[in-house]
């Protein structure tokens, strides 16, 4: 089952019509509209905080490794 075509979207189109009538359809598209925002920016903060958890364990992670190789004497040393 591929994407939708422009004749299925138009047929999808007339049902809504008919079932909500034409006085209704704005302010369903206004809905529609209003809530894809919201979801779009639920998911932008999302995505943010994944990233900012990401950067903190690989900055913890390379923090750790650098403090175990300093501490390491070296063979030459001794």
């Amino acid at each position: 089952m591929g994407p939708l075509g422009y004749p299925e979207m138009v047929v999808i189109f007339l049902i809504i019509l008919l079932l909500f009538g034409a006085k209704k359809l704005p302010q369903l598209a206004r809905g529609l509209g209003k809530s894809m925002g919201e979801f779009k920016k639920a998911k932008d903060e999302f995505e943010h905080e994944i990233t900012r958890a990401e950067d903190e364990v690989t900055s913890e992670t390379n923090s750790k490794t650098s403090a175990t190789v300093e501490s390491k004497p070296r063979d030459d040393e001794s």
